[in-house]
């Protein structure tokens, strides 16, 4: 199943991209609070923030780790997903560190129970726990001013083709579409590459709030940066160029 990143991977880019990171307006917030070291891996820790943010934003539990499940099933390990999902209500500490290993799974959606790493060895310690909390509010924050969210974990129904066939955006609101990044790097030109695909793939779906979006962001709660980019100023010719080498409609 060819996704968006995968396909992303495979797609040479211009020099500086097809839409240059330093096309997006970026605004720093600076809320005084400094990140600790954390004690797993940083990527995990972006998908738990991920997906404890769309919870708040309305998004219940289960559609918020539906890849997560998705992965314990296919290596037989439902039973123990939905035990943590159980668990998971909220910021509390086992909330959080609950969180963090049903997000685990996620890796299992395209992999055997061969490489399979037991849940109970992943174990958060306080200041990564204090670090996703942190990183939650954040995105609570962000929305309070840029939101309400009209679509969690978007996906494009209508809009995918045999080249890209799978692949979903984190949050549409009335008139932007937003990826977070939980990276200690600025964003790069896959990412604004895979945000834009979104948009596209987004139009030519049945969605049709895709209509009134008129901008494209990132907001990473890990920098706390804001990254926006309003869509008039894509030139046409890339988004076609894009619709037809890149998604290939």
């Amino acid at each position: 199943m060819p996704s968006v990143t995968t396909r992303i991977g495979e797609v040479r880019q211009p020099k500086g991209g097809f839409i240059p990171r330093t096309r997006f307006k970026a605004t720093k917030i600076d809320d005084g609070i400094l990140l600790e070291k954390e004690n797993i891996d940083p990527r995990l820790v972006g998908i738990t923030v991920d997906y404890l943010t769309r919870m708040t934003q309305g998004c219940i539990a289960q559609d918020a780790f539906s890849i997560s499940l998705l992965g314990a099933r296919n290596i037989h390990k439902e039973g123990i997903a939905l035990s943590l999902l159980k668990d998971i209500k909220g910021l509390s500490r086992t909330s959080v560190a609950n969180a963090c290993r049903l997000a685990s799974f996620d890796k299992y959606l395209r992999t055997s129970i061969r490489e399979y790493t037991p849940v109970e060895s992943i174990s958060p310690d306080e200041k990564t726990i204090n670090n996703i909390i942190t990183m939650v509010n954040r995105g609570i924050i962000f929305f309070r001013k840029h939101g309400p969210v009209v679509m969690n974990g978007v996906t494009f129904p209508g809009g995918y083709t045999i080249t890209v066939d799978s692949g979903d955006g984190d949050f549409l609101t009335s008139d932007t579409l937003w990826d977070f990044k939980v990276s200690t790097a600025e964003p790069t030109s896959k990412h604004t590459l895979q945000l834009l695909v979104y948009y596209i793939m987004g139009c030519h779906s049945i969605h049709r709030e895709f209509q009134k979006i008129q901008y494209l962001g990132i907001f990473n709660p890990r920098l706390n940066k804001v990254y926006r980019l309003d869509i008039a100023n894509i030139d046409e010719d890339v988004i076609k160029t894009i619709e037809r080498e890149v998604i290939c409609y």
